[in-house]
């Protein structure tokens, strides 16, 4: 391996991380502008726009890499993913500020978290996701989102305040439809180029290093395709508005699965690594119970339990390259 191809991993890598970030913030602050344009409502912009928005890149990730011909990485970087948003993500915030977990979360957003990593369980063990999975996966996520919004339509809930949050913090907003468009435009364009980036720098690098497409895509994509999520949790907790960064993880986490994995099997099956079903889906599961047993325990979540989840993903981390 000599230096020159070292530095062109490099430069791909950095870059691609570099516009997954730029290209997720961009997309959603264009987007939430031009929600905003269009009358929606503070709740509906943070149950869609804010939650499915950071997710972008997750997306474009495991698509490009399904297509491909990767399914380990596709796969590999919505279970990282989600290993990542609680114990990265939420840990992180965690260290900033105290994140407020709501008792009347565990009746809604926390059981559908719960159920939604249960049904991705039964789903990869049989041994390949394809079309009647997607389908499935797709219809749920729209009929927690279409329930989700006629329920506070009813009664206003704790979680409903945390996605009218969600949306408050993304920040400053263009103000000019041409420059929303800009955004939105340049966004995807950003996300789009630079997960074809971290995927061919990826896909490099696991060959020239004799790492799996697997612990590539549990780890390295699964990072990179987190940072937006990342970047609005850090904003939140600064700004001493930590509960956002719960509303945000659950969304995404939930959105990975149904949504990321429901477009990609709807486009392209693909076979489930042994890998996954041994080790990987039930640190998944057991890291996704968490939420639910600490809101349901009272522990507050505060600097120490944050840096025992920074420490618990440092451990997962190292775990994949030994």
């Amino acid at each position: 391996m000599n230096y020159g191809t070292i530095l062109m991993i490099a430069l791909q890598l950095v870059g691609g991380f570099f516009l997954l970030l730029i290209g997720g913030e961009a997309l959603v602050h264009g987007s939430v502008a031009l929600a905003r344009r269009l009358k929606v409502t503070p709740f509906l912009i943070g149950l869609t726009v804010v939650a499915y928005g950071t997710s972008a890149p997750e997306l474009l990730v495991s698509l490009q890499a399904a297509l491909r011909g990767a399914p380990d990485m596709a796969i590999g970087n919505v279970i990282g993913s989600n290993i990542a948003n609680i114990l990265l993500v939420l840990g992180t915030a965690a260290v900033i500020w105290q994140v407020d977990s709501d008792r009347r979360l565990l009746w809604r957003d926390l059981p559908a978290l719960v159920l939604t990593g249960i049904l991705f369980v039964v789903l990869v063990h049989q041994g390949q996701l394809v079309l009647w999975h997607g389908v499935l996966m797709l219809a749920l996520v729209g009929g927690l989102t279409v329930y989700a919004y006629f329920s506070e339509r009813r009664h206003h809930s704790a979680s409903g305040k945390i996605y009218e949050k969600e949306s408050e913090e993304v920040g400053r907003i263009p103000r000019s439809i041409f420059i929303e468009a800009l955004f939105i435009i340049g966004g995807l364009a950003a996300v789009t180029f630079g997960s074809q980036f971290l995927i061919e720098g990826s896909a490099v690098l696991a060959r020239m290093a004799g790492i799996s497409e697997a612990t590539i895509g549990l780890t390295l994509l699964a990072v990179g395709s987190s940072l937006p999520e990342l970047a609005t949790t850090v904003i939140a907790a600064y700004r001493r508005h930590s509960e956002v960064a719960l509303g945000n993880v659950l969304g995404s986490s939930i959105f990975n699965i149904l949504g990321i994995m429901g477009v990609v099997s709807v486009i392209t099956p693909m076979a489930v690594s042994p890998k996954f079903l041994q080790f990987d889906i039930w640190v998944m599961m057991g890291v996704m119970t968490i939420p639910f047993i600490v809101t349901l325990a009272r522990i507050p979540m505060k600097w120490p339990v944050g840096l025992v989840f920074l420490g618990a993903y440092a451990a997962y981390v190292c775990l994949q390259f030994l």
